[in-house]
């Protein structure tokens, strides 16, 4: 079984900055692309930033200059490094994870709780 869990949500002002933190555990032979998500209530999901296993990084255009995602792979972990937070950076942020869990295995596609982030002032 594989779990995402992620940390590091909470009430930030305007201009402020948080860091999230999402760590797989289980069976993880493999981690390919890891990326964080967010959602606002009665919108669609919708990707903020990814990297890939060998370090290949995507922004979405609204966190671009913003926010940096890096990743331990030593501690299956990925980081979003959020700054200069606006109110319309309100949301549930997801981890999701592609992830091969043994050998010779398929690959699928593995999400957190979520954690939600509040910028207000």
């Amino acid at each position: 079984q594989v779990q995402l869990v992620e940390s590091g949500g909470g009430l930030v002002q305007p201009g402020g900055s948080l860091r999230l933190s999402c760590t797989a555990s289980g069976s993880t032979f493999m981690i390919y692309t890891m990326a964080w998500y967010r959602q606002v209530p009665g919108n669609q999901r919708e990707l903020a930033a990814s990297i890939t296993g060998d370090g290949n990084i995507n922004y979405a255009d609204f966190v671009k200059g913003r926010f940096s995602i890096s990743r331990d792979n030593a501690k299956r972990t990925v980081y979003l490094q959020m700054n200069s937070l606006k109110p319309d950076d309100t949301a549930v942020y997801y981890c999701n994870a592609d992830i091969k869990r043994r050998i010779g295995g398929p690959r699928a596609f593995y999400w957190g709780q979520g954690t939600q982030v509040t910028v207000s002032s």
